[in-house]
């Protein structure tokens, strides 16, 4: 028998979507099959946390399940209340009569009236379906990372499954840390002939050690020498989508931010970008420079200057 998904998750039976939602990504991330490869348990302990928080993170399920309504295996819990009750009852019992019977000459057509949504349509025609009960198959929930770049331009890629199958996904280009991609059909089967469920991919992204996302926008911090700096230049600048030249203006101080139209994240909107913001970072030369600590002293005596004047408290 399966375990409480509760108990699999680490979590009280009162905690909220937020704790349910904190436990299952920690949980997935330390027992995902990529970190563990060959380790069986690491496997199965990531399909019991998978299939509980596909319990737990649906309020549907989370309620029915707390209610009894179905197993932690999210299988309708068969009813069972009428036949013990009559069963219980032998031909001597002081409550026991067949007239009760009368009303339920068909008791599929009580069940019928209960769970007619989820048949097939089969019955209407009188056919073998009559009485099938046709459930949709959960979903199948899944953590995988990506790289910043795969984030932003898109990508495709196949993940592997605890199970050993496969799922084709296909990133479109700038999706978010900690958004799912929704694949429908490719979750758990259905019952009864039901369609299968969706398989809801939770998709998180790498840091990358040059690029920084805010929005639709990317930052980036670009050193450049003292001489571009003071006369100006041409340089050759990343960016997501691969350099391009960008013009540095003479006198440019440290700190100063330049703009890269559209070369941010797309927007989605009618193929719009974002914008690259571009902070200017002065850079010495690594090795001691005695001619042009020379330089400056003379400059500096004949051309004295404070910048920090005005930010005395």
């Amino acid at each position: 028998m399966a375990d409480d998904p509760y108990n699999v998750l680490g979590v009280a039976r009162e905690a909220s979507a937020d704790d349910i939602r904190k436990a299952y990504r920690k949980l997935a991330k330390e027992f995902h099959p990529d970190l563990h490869p060959g380790d069986r348990a690491a496997e199965e302990r990531f399909k019991a946390v998978a299939a509980a928080h596909d319990l737990l993170g649906d309020p549907d399920k989370r309620a029915r399940f707390d209610s009894g309504e179905i197993d932690v295996g999210g299988q309708e819990r068969p009813e069972q209340k009428y036949y013990r009750h009559y069963a219980d009852a032998g031909a001597g019992h002081p409550y026991h009569s067949n007239e009760g019977f009368a009303d339920f000459a068909d008791i599929g057509d009580v069940f019928s009236d209960l769970f007619g949504h989820a048949r097939g349509a089969g019955r209407a025609g009188g056919d073998e379906s009559r009485g099938t009960f046709r459930v949709r198959g959960g979903d199948a929930r899944y953590s995988f990372a990506i790289d910043f770049l795969e984030a932003v331009n898109g990508a495709k890629r196949r993940i592997s499954l605890p199970d050993g199958a496969t799922l084709d996904l296909t990133i479109p280009a700038g999706v978010r840390d900690g958004q799912v991609l929704r694949l429908k059909g490719k979750g758990m089967a259905g019952i009864g002939g039901g369609p299968s469920g969706d398989a809801l991919v939770e998709v998180h992204v790498r840091p990358h050690k040059l690029f920084r996302r805010e929005g639709d926008d990317i930052h980036i911090e670009l050193p450049i020498t003292l001489a571009e700096a003071v006369r100006g230049a041409k340089i050759e600048v990343p960016t997501t989508s691969g350099p391009v030249t960008m013009t540095v203006p003479k006198r440019a101080n440290g700190g100063t931010r330049l703009r890269l139209k559209g070369k941010g994240v797309a927007t989605g909107k009618s193929g719009g970008h974002g914008d690259q913001y571009v902070t200017l970072k002065i850079a010495l030369p690594d090795k001691p420079d005695d001619e042009l600590a020379a330089f400056l002293a003379r400059w500096e005596s004949e051309n004295p200057y404070n910048p920090r004047v005005g930010m005395e408290g």
